[in-house]
């Protein structure tokens, strides 16, 4: 009994071991290519694969199986040819592949042999969204086969896109700003300082102005009583500004200090530290970005540049005079600059703010009609609101610039989009 036991184990291991053999050598599942391969579709969509991972087409006994190889290389198709389950010469079968993608644009391919398989003669550029149609030929028949192929597209109603704050803008021309980024400190321009005295030595009867009021030029801040005369007379505003030093009282006895000091805060001025590696990039009348620690903004442009080098720092100032009717900016402040010291005109860019993360690309969302799909861009230069486009979108394309992230979370929730 111990013996047929063992022989049983022994005829059971040895077909496993058999079988194993057969199926690792079998030339029809073999791989001819040991580089990685994808099919870009739907992650619901089922298909056949081959045996090479790609999608596997197949009519009466021919099968086509489509990969996309991009090892090493930008991607391009490999084509596998097999007849009842036998890899065929591929130099025995003639293909062309058309992608037909959301914008109307039409990528044809043909192929050639190489080693056991067809090779694409162009670049499958991305995003790998489109309509196949593929049209094959083998002993003299001819195999046609059509299919979609998404990722990165979803249709969103205009109602629904309008209610969730969804807007486009369309790509074309802009002007990047090159900027240099300096600190400074908001200061009052000594023009626009008063000092007002007695006009002749007296005592203080009454005083009509206090420390912080807004005056008026003309306006009557106090009554002194001359020792000489003993008449009164009356101290006058003579600009327009704020009281911001006041030193009177009142039965006191005037002397040739200043009673009050005015100033005029409407129009202040930035003093910007230029250090020496950036004096040869900054001139006069270039425009100047200004923003304050508590969020206040002025845009201006520098107005003066002192011919004096800080020993100490070993910088120079530059001056933007701000308009600050609205009172927005104060003496004292700490600002920082943005300097642009170029325009540098690009053909083609899109808002900074539309940019989102896809895989592994930098993109914004197209749309076309009802529906949004990703383009993978080739960026170059930028600013605080542009960056430039150099490959991967159209002139003239409206693309997503407001909640451009609910069109990506769409995608992703959908499934319309592959991991490369």
């Amino acid at each position: 009994m111990n013996k047929n036991y063992a022989l049983k184990i022994f005829l059971l291991l040895s077909g496993i071991f058999i079988i194993g053999w057969l199926l690792l050598n079998d030339s029809t599942y073999q791989s001819t290519d040991d580089h990685a391969s994808h099919n870009d579709t739907h992650a619901d969509e089922e298909y056949t694969k081959g045996p090479q991972g790609g999608r596997l087409l197949q009519e009466e006994g021919f099968a086509l199986e489509i990969t996309l190889f991009e090892k090493g290389v930008p991607p391009e198709f490999h084509l596998y040819s097999y007849y009842e389950n036998e890899l065929v010469n591929p130099a025995e079968v003639n293909v062309s592949i058309k992608l037909r993608r959301l914008d109307g644009q039409v990528d044809e391919f043909s192929f050639t042999p190489q080693s056991n398989f067809l090779r694409g003669d162009g670049i499958v550029t991305e995003p790998h969204s489109f309509d196949v149609s593929v049209h094959a030929r083998y002993q003299d028949k001819d195999y046609k086969w059509e299919y979609p192929n998404y990722e990165g597209r979803v249709q969103i109603e205009p109602a629904i896109a309008d209610e969730s704050g969804i807007r486009v803008e369309t790509a074309q021309a802009a002007t990047i700003k090159k900027v240099i980024n300096f600190t400074g400190q908001v200061q009052i321009d000594p023009d626009r300082i008063s000092e007002v005295r007695a006009r002749f030595p007296g005592v203080v009867k009454k005083i009509y102005k206090e420390l912080g009021d807004t005056v008026k030029r003309g306006d009557v801040l106090a009554r002194i009583q001359s020792n000489e005369s003993l008449q009164n007379y009356e101290v006058i505003a003579p600009i327009n500004g704020v009281i911001v030093q006041r030193d009177i009282q009142n039965g006191e006895t005037t002397s040739q200090a200043p009673l009050f000091v005015i100033t005029d805060l409407t129009k202040l001025w930035a003093e910007l530290d230029i250090f020496s590696k950036d004096i040869r990039h900054v001139r006069t009348g270039q425009q100047a970005s200004l923003s304050t620690l508590d969020g206040a903004h002025y845009e201006g442009n520098i107005a003066w540049l002192s011919p004096m080098l800080s020993h100490a720092s070993q910088s120079i100032q530059a001056r933007v005079i701000i308009d600050n009717a609205a009172g927005e900016f104060r003496p004292g402040q700490y600002i920082r600059g943005a300097v642009t010291i170029a325009d540098i005109p690009v053909e083609l860019a899109v808002r900074k703010s539309a940019i989102q993360s896809f895989r592994d690309f930098q993109v914004v969302f197209a749309r076309i009609n009802d529906t949004y799909e990703v383009r993978m861009l080739e960026l170059g230069q930028a600013d605080s609101q542009w960056v430039e486009v150099r490959a991967g979108l159209k002139p003239g394309t409206e693309y997503v610039v407001d909640n451009s992230f609910l069109i990506k979370a769409d995608i992703e929730k959908s499934g319309a989009s592959h991991d490369h």
